[in-house]
């Protein structure tokens, strides 16, 4: 065999690994190849292995894994003239491969603008305090727009969650004010609360010490008691009026029969 048939012969076999190579792909099971035939759209295939013709199909592989996409800090003024920043996250899928590659040039680039500019449009129209504490309902709000957005295009928005709330220093320092107010607000109330209890208790005490005057002395010696057991060098202590009007009437008939 001469040289120049050996040399066609390897020429040969390196073209055939080159067609092979080129026309054998393998794909994950999370992959999706879009098959191109002479410009027209041939099929989706995959995952696995499978043939192409090699110079006349062209793929364009997609990735079906769910993506996790921040949404870049924005700059909004809710509907009640509050200057905010915030920040997003938003998770979607490819639902159909061949919708995303045709139908979209980036799907990746549209749905991270289209997310942003959902995002400036929702919480213009909201209220600081909704956007405070009825997130849940905000977020259900922007993920339904951006799955309608995003549909034809084959993609599935599953979830957006805002993930900050930056609010200016004059405004945090109006909610702090706040907060203190509401505070004090509710230990006056509780004070007040615990005063009227006390008052109440003490009605019934002297309504059920009425009907008892002795009780009233015992009352008076047992607060003796406690009172002389600290260190006070002077003791005040109140005489009870029924004591004094007793020594009162005996003085009153001593002088009767003097007299």
């Amino acid at each position: 065999m001469s040289i120049e048939a050996v040399i066609a012969i390897i020429f040969g076999v390196f073209i055939v690994i080159i067609l092979l190579t080129s026309a054998i792909k393998i794909l994950k099971e999370y992959e999706r190849g879009v098959i191109f035939r002479f410009g027209r759209l041939k099929g989706v295939k995959g995952p696995g292995i499978f043939l192409i013709i090699p110079f006349v199909d062209k793929m364009t592989k997609v990735d079906l894994r769910t993506v996790t996409m921040d949404v870049p800090p924005q700059d909004v003024i809710t509907r009640d003239n509050v200057p905010v920043k915030v920040n997003a996250v938003v998770y979607f899928r490819v639902m159909d491969p061949a919708k995303s590659v045709i139908k979209i040039e980036k799907y990746m680039v549209a749905t991270s603008q289209i997310a942003q500019t959902t995002l400036r449009s929702i919480l213009g129209q909201a209220e600081l305090d909704d956007l405070l504490a009825r997130r849940e309902k905000i977020n259900q709000e922007l993920q339904k727009i951006i799955d309608e957005q995003t549909d034809p295009w084959g993609i599935k928005v599953s979830n957006v969650e805002i993930k900050d709330v930056e609010l200016p220093q004059s405004i945090q320092r109006a909610f702090a004010r706040q907060a203190e107010a509401e505070r004090e607000r509710r230990a006056k109330i509780i004070n007040a609360e615990g005063e009227f209890q006390a008052s109440e208790k003490l009605s019934e005490a002297a309504k059920a010490l009425s009907k008892h005057p002795v009780s009233v002395q015992l009352r008076f010696l047992q607060t003796l008691k406690e009172i002389a057991t600290e260190q006070n060098s002077t003791i005040v202590f109140p005489v009870p009026i029924d004591i004094v009007e007793a020594f009162m009437d005996r003085f009153g008939k001593k002088n009767l029969e003097n007299k």
